[in-house]
Parts: structure tokens; sequence; C-alpha cells
């Protein structure tokens, strides 16, 4: 006839199910939760520049399904600001241009590298520590990539003090810095001719 398990022999079994080794310790794995995202929203869709304010006097006309701007200097700002974000646009440029998508913009109505943070588009930058591809003053570019003639994406993320910038895919800049923790986008026009296309941002 089969015995009835004692107390003692239960033991065992208690102190598995609790998680317990015999020694007394926990055996718990804690694992690093990725930040929960939203929906992607997109802030220009190639129609209209509803929805951005023009800081300058760049001449920012829409052609086709991109804004271009070919002259002048200035911005196109977010009315609204942003703390941590996956952006992703899709831009071009000729040889000469100079442009920048300016992240944690503090101050919306004076943009630049003393409030924001620059990703920048400039691929004859006299310095070219902050060429295409780096955050001017934050990280020089990984590698070596020129924009223009061509369409390119940029994939920008930020978490915290953490900055990921992808351009056509590829890491260019990989980062921390604390300077600024929330601020307006801005899309640039320096120089040359610049188009930007497909804008759109996911908070988390």
């Amino acid at each position: 006839m089969k015995q009835p398990m004692t107390k003692w022999a239960l033991f065992p079994l208690c102190v598995l199910a609790a998680g317990l080794s015999v020694t007394g310790v926990l055996p718990i794995t804690v694992a690093r939760q990725a930040p929960a995202t939203g929906a992607w929203t997109t802030l220009f869709e190639g129609k209209t520049l509803d929805g951005w304010n023009q800081l300058g006097n760049a001449n920012w006309r829409i052609v086709d399904n991109y804004v271009e701007a070919t002259s002048g200097s200035g911005f196109l700002v977010t009315p609204r600001s942003y703390t941590n974000f996956h952006l992703k646009l899709e831009f071009w440029t000729n040889g000469d241009a100079n442009s920048g998508i300016f992240i944690r913009s503090t101050n919306p109505n004076e943009i630049g590298t003393a409030s924001a943070y620059e990703v920048n588009i400039f691929d004859k930058r006299p310095d070219p520590a902050y060429r295409t591809g780096g955050i001017v003053n934050v990280a020089s570019p990984k590698v070596h990539v020129d924009a223009a003639g061509k369409w390119n994406t940029y994939e920008i993320t930020a978490d915290g003090i953490h900055f990921l910038v992808k351009m056509n895919g590829v890491v260019t800049a990989d980062a921390n810095d604390a300077k600024f923790s929330s601020g307006h986008i801005a899309l640039q026009y320096g120089a040359g001719t610049v188009r930007f296309r497909s804008v759109q941002i996911q908070t988390f």
C-alpha cells in the first residue's frame, strides 16, 4: 500500500514552490523592460505645414510629397514639446546643403545648439568632427556617410540621457548627455537645397 508523504517529505517541494533553494537563496532574475511605446504620429504628411511654426525667413514650400527650402534661413518647429521618443524622417540635400534636426529645443523662438541637441546634416562642415550623422558637441559620427544627392532616413531615439541615431539603418551616433531633458523638434534650413518628408514620432 502506498504510504502518505510526511510533512518532512513535503518540505523540499514547498521550498521549490516558494522559489527558494535549499541554501535559502532566491533564484530571481530581473530583466530590464523596454520602454512602452504608443502609436506613431505623423508630424508632416507631405501636403501642408499645418502643425508647424515657421521661424526665420527660409522659403519653405510644398513640392509633390515633401517640403523644400532653397534660400533664406530658418526652421520648422513643432508647437509641442517632447521628452522621450523615437523620431523618423526622410531627407534630401544637395552637396552644399547645411541642415539638421534639432531635438529637445528648450526655446522654440531661438533654436540653436546652446539650447537643443542637433543631429547634423552637413556633409561639408568645415570642422568635420560633428558632420552629417553626428550630434553636435555630443557625439562624432561613428561612420562617414554623405547625404547629398539621394533620399536618406534618420531614426533618432531620445530616452532619458541616452541618444541613438541611425542613418539609412546604420548607427552613426550612440551617446549619453544630460543637458536638455525636454523640448521642441525643429527642422533646419541653412544653405543649399533641403527637403524633408514622412516625419513621424512615437513617444514613450
